[in-house]
């Protein structure tokens, strides 16, 4: 089968096209706040639309058929063509000068990562720190697109579950075709935005902040336009309460946003992921505030050291990191990593959970580990009743044993992934403790990490390579592994 490479380019132009328009979008704000970086912000989105017209230019009159050969080239591709553009912004205006820093800020944009190699970030241009959250939420509805309307047609990762046929969240399409599915999803995003930017900005943020904040916590990507995180507004818990909520509704599947919108709260109700994710979320909580409420030696922040008896800041401390990591937002309000022991531990676990299918977290997924431990629990049944035919159930309907191999042989891969990012980050120099979180956390798009690495540092004491390798690691924990992996083998490109 030939590969159609000109609707590729073209596809690949569109992106360039939209991706430059969205600069323009940063410009403006640049020009607003007067930083200086404005005219470098326009000359990158001028640069980027010039390349995408050119490229669908170039290709006007393709044959508009996209199949899945065309379709794995198109999502990977589209990561690293609207990755490289991104960099524009941040090279033109000086504010990371070297290519390989500008590539990983970007990548960890995009694939709503939130590790950031800037020392300073509030010495950055208001313009900059715009694109640098916009990039987020650009990559965020992309996730969101893709896995309720590309992936189920690839079939990747264990996503079948959210083709019609199939069952799952979504058994019951929002609408028939793709594109009025993924408008509803872009309104829904979009309205959450807004609707969190307002909340922030009433909860007393500037609206410069609460915009970039919102854009970061509906992408669950992390950027903040502050050096603490949300540790900035550590003695305004209202703000940090209202981003829990919104963080929440990110990690959790888009479709039941539609669902509750609709007034289909009984499809909400019985969805299982859901509700093991409330419940998950509600336990992890439970033990890391009970941990920090009676360790009084432990600092929750660093700008309010926890004494005995404040029961409600050791509960939102450990509501908010739990749902920061859970949801791989990787917002801070503290050092985690110095709390305990086995609170360090403890989140170093959370950061391979993830949220819900099909919302814009990253890690392996609610449903998965779902279905894994379901699987693992029948195969004791399966021993003593060798003839019998037990499938897995999930949301009362069956699984087809493609599915459960299809998740078990991502959890695996994923692993076997996290072995080796740890192994070539141990290779590069970093410690024990820094390569594996290192790992765990690009892998599973989470930000913060352990170490060298921790909630309070950065990424930008890591080699170049180690940055190039954390990117490639974001990539594929972003786009569900088989959608890179695939493209790395000789079957994928030999004539069929």
């Amino acid at each position: 089968m030939k590969l159609n490479t000109r609707i590729i380019v073209h596809i690949m132009g569109l992106l360039l096209l939209c991706n430059g328009s969205f600069m323009l979008l940063a410009a403006f704000v640049s020009g607003i706040y007067k930083d200086g970086a404005t005219l470098d912000i326009t000359l990158a989105a001028i640069v980027t639309m010039l390349f995408g017209v050119m490229a669908m230019f170039y290709t006007r009159g393709h044959k508009k058929e996209v199949k899945r050969k065309e379709g794995y080239i198109v999502v990977t591709f589209g990561w690293i063509i609207m990755s490289i553009s991104g960099t524009l912004p941040y090279l033109f205006s000086g504010a990371i000068p070297e290519v390989t820093n500008a590539f990983f800020e970007t990548i960890s944009g995009y694939t709503t990562t939130g590790a950031s190699i800037i020392d300073d970030i509030e010495a950055m241009p208001e313009g900059i720190l715009f694109w640098r959250s916009l990039t987020h939420w650009i990559g965020g509805m992309g996730i969101i697109v893709l896995a309720i309307a590309i992936l189920p047609l690839l079939g990747i990762g264990g996503m079948q579950l959210f083709a019609a046929e199939a069952p799952g969240p979504a058994g019951d399409k929002l609408h028939p075709r793709i594109t009025d599915t993924a408008k509803r999803l872009w309104l829904i995003y979009f309205g959450y935005t807004v609707a969190e930017t307002i909340l922030l900005k009433l909860a007393g943020m500037s609206f410069f902040d609460a915009m970039n904040h919102s854009l970061a916590t509906l992408s669950t990507g992390g950027f903040s336009t502050k050096n603490a995180s949300l540790a900035y507004w550590n003695n305004q818990p209202l703000i940090q309460y209202i981003t829990i909520v919104f963080m929440f509704l990110a990690g959790s599947n888009f479709v039941l946003s539609y669902f509750a919108f609709t007034g289909k709260v009984q499809r909400i109700l019985k969805d299982e992921e859901f509700k093991y994710y409330t419940i998950f979320l509600i336990l992890f909580t439970i033990i890391a505030a009970l941990v920090v409420y009676f360790n009084a030696n432990v600092p929750v922040s660093d700008f309010h050291p926890m004494v005995s008896g404040e029961g409600e800041s050791a509960f939102r401390h450990a509501l908010f990191q739990v749902m920061a990591i859970v949801t791989t937002t990787g917002f801070v309000t503290a050092d985690f990593t110095s709390w305990t022991p086995f609170l360090t531990i403890f989140f170093f676990g959370l950061m391979f959970l993830g949220g819900s299918a099909g919302s814009t977290a990253g890690g392996i997924k609610v449903m998965r580990h779902l279905l894994i431990i379901k699987n693992g629990l029948l195969e004791f049944k399966r021993t003593l009743h060798t003839n019998a035919i037990i499938p897995v159930r999930y949301n009362e309907k069956t699984v087809s044993e493609h599915i459960v191999y299809n998740i078990i042989a991502f959890f695996v891969l994923y692993m076997l992934f996290f072995i080796i990012g740890s192994l070539v980050l141990g290779f590069l120099g970093l410690d024990f403790v820094s390569a594996i979180g290192g790992s765990a956390s690009s892998l599973g798009n989470v930000g913060p990490a352990l170490g060298s690495l921790n909630p309070v540092s950065n990424y930008n004491s890591l080699p170049d390579a180690g940055k190039w390798w954390c990117g490639f690691l974001m990539l594929l924990g972003r786009l569900e592994l088989f959608t890179v992996l695939i493209i790395l083998t000789p079957y994928f490109w030999k004539k069929t």
